[in-house]
């Protein structure tokens, strides 16, 4: 990440289907999601928990018009994704 870079991470365990990712396909089990914010490019992250590895998720690329718009849109995607409970 450069230094314009914002990001937000947060833990998560998602459901039994996992998140799809473009390098790897899906990843299960806990994880760590990242949304990074680059200019106006937004992209979506996700590694395994405490791993070095990071990789984006499937459909996680967008561009937004506001950068206060980060924290909502992480909300967003870590409510989407975190699914403990199955």
């Amino acid at each position: 990440m450069t230094e314009d870079t914002q990001s937000r991470t947060t833990d998560i365990v998602p459901g039994p289907g996992g998140v799809m990712t473009d390098e790897v396909g899906v990843v299960t089990g806990e994880l760590t999601l990242r949304s990074e914010l680059a200019g106006a490019d937004y992209t979506l992250r996700v590694q395994y928990k405490e791993a070095e590895e990071w990789y984006v998720v499937t459909g996680g690329k967008a561009t937004l018009s506001d950068p206060a718009d980060l924290d909502a849109v992480h909300g967003l995607a870590v409510g989407l994704l975190n699914r403990p409970e199955g």
